[in-house]
């Protein structure tokens, strides 16, 4: 049996806090896989009163404990308060809006057996626009592509990890939304056991605090720095190959179909394109040695 320390990260979420509280209780005392546990709410600035209703929800449950911050400073900030503050060695996540089924929680420890870390990964498309819905798409490829491995669901906020495996990685972690990414990203590309656990997402209560532009062009750039950290060469020879590719095939060019009037050159944008590639390719090589050594 497990030890478990349950993180709910909570802004402006007073509507939908008590319940969930209830429900994470409920499962957590039948669960025959845990022995002991606590519930941890990061209210992180709410304007809304969360931590008054959260602190209210608490009342005669002494596994529940609500930390507070003064002002909001971030999903991913909010997390690490936890992961701080927590008992167990053994943590879990699940956001404070009620959209995440927490009986899954039991199966989510039962596979941890072997497992760094444990994603409840959601059915594809499911409750999200569908702009929303290729964003994800493309992210996911991408970040597939990068770790190397089919990822089921990059950023899915119910996941279970030992407190061991996330403190290597503190201090990439975001402090906003990207936080779950991140994790994700830096344990594939660690080789770093990950399992993941279907799960159906409910209709949330109250509304969502992502971006959606924002915080797509936030994950792009997110994924490419973190995969460059640990696996840079898969982003750094593609890009070399391009300048490369692109100064062969001007140069070529521009001394094929040329201007007889000054005849067969080289121009000053096609050896630059040339030097660009080779320079990057061996920035790649030196980021490569520096990420094997860390």
């Amino acid at each position: 049996m497990a030890n478990l320390s349950v993180i709910v990260p909570a802004y402006n979420e007073a509507e939908g806090i008590p319940a969930v509280l209830e429900e994470l209780e409920a499962v957590l005392t039948e669960a025959p896989e845990v022995d002991a546990f606590e519930i941890i709410v990061v209210d992180d600035g709410s304007t809304d009163g969360t931590a008054a209703v959260a602190e209210a929800a608490a009342l005669g449950r002494p596994s529940v404990r609500v930390l507070f911050r003064e002002r909001n400073r971030g999903y991913g900030a909010a997390i690490k308060l936890g992961i701080r503050q927590a008992a167990h060695d053994l943590l879990a996540i699940v956001d404070g809006d009620g959209s995440y089924p927490v009986e899954k929680l039991p199966e989510m420890v039962r596979a941890s057996e072997g497992a760094e870390m444990v994603v409840g990964a959601r059915a594809p498309g499911v409750a999200q626009p569908i702009a929303r819905r290729f964003a994800k798409w493309v992210l996911t490829c991408l970040a597939s592509y990068l770790a190397e491995e089919k990822i089921p669901d990059l950023n899915s906020g119910m996941r279970l990890f030992r407190r061991e495996a996330v403190e290597r990685y503190l201090h990439l972690l975001s402090q906003r939304f990207s936080f779950t990414t991140t994790l994700t990203l830096s344990m594939l590309c660690d080789d770093v056991p990950v399992r993941y656990v279907p799960i159906e997402l409910r209709p949330r209560t109250g509304s969502s605090k992502i971006r959606p532009v924002r915080d797509t062009l936030g994950f792009l750039l997110l994924i490419a720095t973190t995969v460059t950290y640990f696996r840079p060469l898969k982003v750094l020879v593609p890009l070399a190959s391009v300048l490369f590719l692109a100064g062969v095939v001007k140069g070529f060019t521009n001394l094929v179909w040329y201007d007889a009037r000054v005849g067969p050159n080289l121009k000053t944008s096609d050896l630059l394109l040339l030097v660009a590639g080779v320079q990057v390719f061996a920035l790649a090589l030196i980021a490569d040695l520096i990420s094997k050594r860390r």
